[in-house]
């Protein structure tokens, strides 16, 4: 049985001797005892301090982990209309918005984002399919929903998870507050969740598997949801670009958004490039209008002859969800291809690690994944820190990389692989979303590589 995490710190010789053996403050010992967990990479030297086994470490979340919590019966709390429970049976209460839940619940893999504003876009972006996301600030709803931020005309996430009740908009830009807008669209929220705990538990033990649930007759068969979400069977080996590519193709003229006219057109393109589809936001496909590109976009499964019959100036990789190696089965061949033409390419998210794959590298599952606008990247060229969005679960494992093909970007949060560039090719990738503008320009300026390249190979 899993010892407290109280009688753990005092087998370490208290909280300033297990701040000093784990290399931590005695601010973080402090939050051990009040998320009741200890981080998983500290488990082997608190085991060599106090004797304890990996499962004495083991500490289990308590039942229920939310702002509304169940009394002994089990009995759905005062005041909870929703609830979102685990593969393990953990159920966090809060009130529902957005669409009721039928019989069977919006299952998926339990993350969470960072980001403190753009709320809509990340809703829209086509990478969280097959997540639940959860958003770590507090003030989601204030500025409403409009037309022109949304990034895909399909939401992909299937679901929501915030602490606070969604408020009535207060922006001029709002066309429609947030829980009717999620309504309309088919899609369940759940607020008064404490979004700390559950946040700290996806940080230490990893992304979970859950169902929320927002019955329209208040009735929870807590059995069934954990049933449906221990048989969910994750996103390892789920291609799910196949789901939220385009259907055919079609092109892309519009520019990005300037202050106050709006989005603009693209009326003198001076180069032309293929984007492949694997789940891409507008604002992409606006970013490389601006660049001066004429844009055709093709489906995720576009064969190599789809894509060289355009004759491209360059050909883009878009982000997109699920896992590379996956969805690597069928555009792996197509990319080889692509990349024999001597054509430029540049890929982003899921275009950067489905390039890694095709230049003969391999990919893995983070633990964590990086979702939010405020992930630092370093520029290993130049020195410097980009301030960047991203959305991933997955990553190029950088050790794989074969000769000829050299890191470009890392993490500065964990170490991970961020770029790539080949030495002999004109073809590089980056992990993070250079359209996003958290920094807020940081990263505009490998459109203008990519354009580069492009002018290169045609002088």
């Amino acid at each position: 049985m899993p010892i407290s995490i109280d009688h753990i710190i005092e087998r370490m010789g208290g909280a300033e001797v297990a701040a000093r053996l784990t290399g931590v403050g005695t601010e973080a010992v402090r939050k051990w005892r009040q998320s009741r967990a200890i981080p998983s990479r500290h488990w082997p030297a608190v085991s060599a301090v106090t004797g304890l086994s990996m499962a004495d470490l083991q500490t289990d979340p308590p039942d229920q982990a939310s702002g509304i919590t169940a009394d002994a019966t089990g009995a759905v709390p005062a005041g909870a209309t929703a609830v979102l429970v685990l593969a393990d049976g953990t159920a966090f209460w809060g009130r529902g918005f957005g669409a009721h839940t039928q019989a069977v619940g919006p299952v998926g893999e339990v993350c969470f984002s960072t980001g403190m504003t753009g709320y809509q876009e990340t809703l829209t972006d086509p990478s969280f399919a097959g997540q639940i996301i959860t958003f770590t600030f507090p003030h989601i709803g204030n500025v409403g929903t409009n037309n022109a931020d949304i990034e895909a005309t399909t939401i992909a996430a299937r679901g929501l998870v915030v602490k606070q009740d969604i408020t009535e908009p207060s922006n001029w830009r709002s066309a429609q507050p947030l829980q009717t807008w999620l309504r309309a669209q088919g899609i369940t929220g759940i607020a008064g969740v404490d979004t700390r705990a559950l946040t700290i538990r996806i940080r230490d033990v990893g992304a979970p598997t859950g169902v929320l649930a927002f019955p329209a007759d208040g009735r929870f068969d807590l059995a069934a949801l954990r049933a449906q979400a221990a048989a969910w069977p994750g996103l390892e080996g789920m291609d799910l670009a196949r789901e939220v590519t385009c259907r055919q193709l079609y092109r892309w003229d519009e520019t990005t958004w300037v202050w106050p006219a709006g989005c603009g057109r693209q009326e003198a393109p001076r180069h032309h490039v293929v984007a492949v589809d694997y789940g891409a936001k507008r604002n992409i496909m606006r970013s490389l209008a601006s660049a001066g590109c004429r844009v055709t976009v093709v489906p995720a499964t576009a064969t190599a002859d789809d894509i060289l019959r355009h004759q491209p100036d360059g050909v883009f990789l878009s982000n997109g969800p699920g896992d590379p190696a996956a969805t690597g089965v069928y555009a792996v061949p197509v990319l080889r291809q692509v990349l024999d033409s001597g054509v430029p390419v540049f890929g982003i998210c899921l275009g950067h690690q489905l390039l890694a794959l095709a230049l003969g590298a391999r990919t893995y599952k983070l633990a964590r994944g990086h979702r939010g606008a405020n992930q630092p990247v370093k520029d290993l060229a130049t020195g410097k820190v980009e301030i960047t969005s991203q959305n991933h679960g997955f990553a190029v494992d950088a050790d794989s990389l074969p000769a000829g093909v050299k890191v470009t970007h890392i993490s500065l949060f964990d170490g991970s692989n961020e770029g790539i560039a080949s030495i002999d090719q004109p073809v590089f990738s980056v992990q993070y979303h250079p359209e996003a503008s958290p920094g807020p320009s940081d990263s505009h300026y490998l459109f203008e590589r990519f354009v580069a390249m492009m002018e290169r190979r045609a002088a």
